[in-house]
Parts: C-alpha cells; structure tokens; sequence
C-alpha cells in the first residue's frame, strides 16, 4: 500500500528552499548581474540596466591594487590555514588530556570566538598601538625589540599584524572541530602502538596524523572560506592601509562599491572572491561525502 505524503511535508521543505532563494540565491544573482552592467547612484535601484560586457572584469584586472589585493588576500589564506591549523591541533591534543579545569579553560578559548569581529579589531588595535600597546611593552620587557614596532602603520608589518589578530580570533573554532575529530579515534590504536614500543611521536605521526586527516582537510577548506570573507575585523583594525598592504577582495570589493560609487567594479571583484570561495566548497563537500562513505 503506498504512503500518501502529507501536505506539511512540503511546507516544512518550502520555507527552508525560500530563505536561501531570499537570502543568499537573489543577493549571489544581483551581484552577478551587476557585474556585466553599468550601475550608478542614479540607476541602483533598478534591475535592467546598461550592458557593458566584461568591461568590469577587465577593468579589475588591469587595476594594480586588485592584483596587490590578491596576493594580499592568498597569503592571508595560506598564513590562516598553516596558523590555525598547527595551534588548533597543538590545543585540541592539550585539552585532550584528562586535567583539572580542562573544560572549563575550553569554554573560554572559545568565548573569544563568540565575539563581534568589530570588537576583535578594537581589542587588537589597542594591543597594536605604537606608545601605549601591550604588544610593544612586552617584546620591550623581553628585550626582543629595542624600538617601539609599528605594527599597522608599517606596510611591512600591517598583513603579518592582521594575519595574527585574525589567528587569533578563529583558532578556536578550528580547534573545537580538530578536538572531534580526535574523539573518533579508537584508543585500541594507541595501545597496540604503544605495545609496539611507539612512542608519543610515533604515536602522533602513525596514528593520530592519518586518522585526522580527513578532518583537518575539512577544517582547511572552511578557515580558508572564512579567510576569504575576512570583512568587519580588517575594517575596524586598519580599514585595509597603510598603502592597501592589509587589504582583501571583500574589502576592495566595498571601497569599490561604498566609497567609489563603482557598483559594477565591486560587483566584478565580489564575484572573484564568490567563485574562488565556491572552489574550496566543492572540496569541502567531497571531503565530507567521502567521509560518510567511509
């Protein structure tokens, strides 16, 4: 006898497919349209606008300060992949041992990352300050600097000041994911290698490494999602100076948009974050159908 379907049933589908047809289709094929068009103050508001071909794309790539704010942003990537990545993997196996407090230290690693990325800048500007910044104070105590460090000032130093801030403020969400991961592992694995007479290194390299692999490659592709949408803590650090050495695709993107009135160009520029972004989700997706295969 066959099931009859009940009608809630594509209700209940209905109001999810309409939120992202809302709130993310509509936004993703505006911005799109905008780019092969030529959009002003006076013609924003309106869908149908003159047709101007790829003449934004090309005009965004013979920019210099688009192709100094790709390198700017692929390096921000790599630096927060590598970055936490590595730390997140050294806190989730330092919390993975049975301590005193061990929890609740963990909820307050996280609490950083439960804050505004406005915030975040805020909190790190104040580090940051060449006279009065707790970054220069403690490298001076510890005799590792003689001068006070420019950290946003200096072009030399604003991308590395920003790459740490950021590390800083997402670590703790790659290490909540690494932490699961490790929970998966069998701990009949590590007492067979430690009967083996591996020991912790080996352990680390034999074990735990080839078990969290798919794991920190999921982790990889959605630090490098959120790396690529880096946004409101750039702004409110150093608003992508001194001279654009901290600026990224979504903050040209903006300056383009908001502050040059070049709706089309910014719209050619998001639309280059958007496909680089959908590349890595891809990867992302296969990593977990492979995992679920697995």
């Amino acid at each position: 006898m066959a099931r009859t379907r009940s009608p809630l049933l594509y209700v209940f589908l209905a109001v999810p497919v309409a939120y992202l047809l809302a709130f993310i289709g509509f936004p993703i094929v505006f911005n799109v349209t905008m780019s092969f068009q030529e959009v002003t103050i006076g013609n924003l508001a309106m869908f149908f606008r003159p047709f101007v071909g790829l003449d934004n794309y090309r005009e965004v790539i013979a920019d210099p300060t688009f192709r100094k704010v790709l390198i700017n942003s692929l390096i921000f990537v790599f630096a927060n992949v590598v970055g936490q990545i590595s730390i997140g993997l050294c806190v989730a196996l330092f919390f993975a041992e049975n301590f005193a407090g061990a929890h609740y230290l963990r909820g307050l690693l996280l609490s950083a990352w439960m804050l505004p990325g406005l915030v975040v800048g805020a909190l790190w500007k104040w580090m940051y300050a060449t006279d009065y910044g707790v970054a220069n104070y403690v490298l001076a105590k510890l005799r590792i600097v003689n001068g006070p460090v420019h950290w946003l000032s200096d072009p030399a130093m604003g991308l590395t000041a920003v790459n740490i801030a950021h590390i800083w403020y997402i670590m703790p969400f790659s290490m909540i994911l690494i932490a699961a991961g490790l929970t998966t592992i069998p701990q009949e694995q590590y007492e067979a290698a430690a009967l083996d007479g591996a020991g912790a290194v080996r352990r680390f390299r034999h074990v735990t490494l080839p078990a969290l692999s798919p794991t920190l490659l999921a982790v990889a592709c959605l630090v490098t999602i959120y790396s690529m949408r880096a946004f409101d803590m750039i702004v409110s650090l150093t608003h992508g100076g001194p001279l654009d050495s901290t600026n990224v695709l979504p903050l040209l993107s903006y300056q383009f948009s908001f502050e040059q009135f070049q709706f089309g160009v910014g719209a050619a520029i998001g639309t280059f974050a958007f496909i680089l972004v959908i590349v890595v989700a891809l990867v992302y997706v296969r990593t977990l159908n492979k995992e679920v295969s697995l």
